[in-house]
């Protein structure tokens, strides 16, 4: 089975401090300059989830969801969340420790798209030029 998302061992490490620091949380990896774009760890009830919303799968037995429309820039990707060093002006939950996670992707294969219902379109160099 193709995951949608993965995380590092660096961040199943923080999340499993956040989980003993604040219990249940969730993460949203949001779109756009004023909403953030990285992913942010967020308490029940600090962020509402709906229509809008896509659910990932589970890092950590945390729940992963992104916006419908970052979503749709992304499906072909798998995201990887990863920790870097410093805080990032982050809304999230890990802000205060010095670390933040960090969202990093890799382009699933012809035969995960597959496998995941979803059509593989390579592009060439040329602009705009469909293989």
């Amino acid at each position: 089975m193709v995951e949608k998302i993965l995380a590092t061992s660096a961040a199943l490490a923080l999340i499993d401090e956040l989980k003993k620091q604040y219990g249940a949380f969730f993460f949203h990896q949001s779109g756009g300059c004023c909403d953030n774009s990285a992913i942010n760890a967020y308490l029940p009830g600090e962020l509402t989830i709906g229509a809008g919303d896509v659910y990932l799968g589970e890092i950590g037995e945390v729940p992963v969801y992104i916006g419908v429309n970052q979503y749709q820039y992304w499906k072909h990707t798998q995201l990887i969340i990863d920790v870097i060093e410093g805080s990032g002006g982050t809304f999230s939950l890990e802000g205060a420790s010095g670390r933040t996670f960090h969202t990093r992707s890799r382009v699933f294969t012809d035969e995960e798209l597959q496998e995941l219902g979803l059509t593989a379109t390579r592009y060439s160099c040329e602009l705009g030029s469909k293989k």
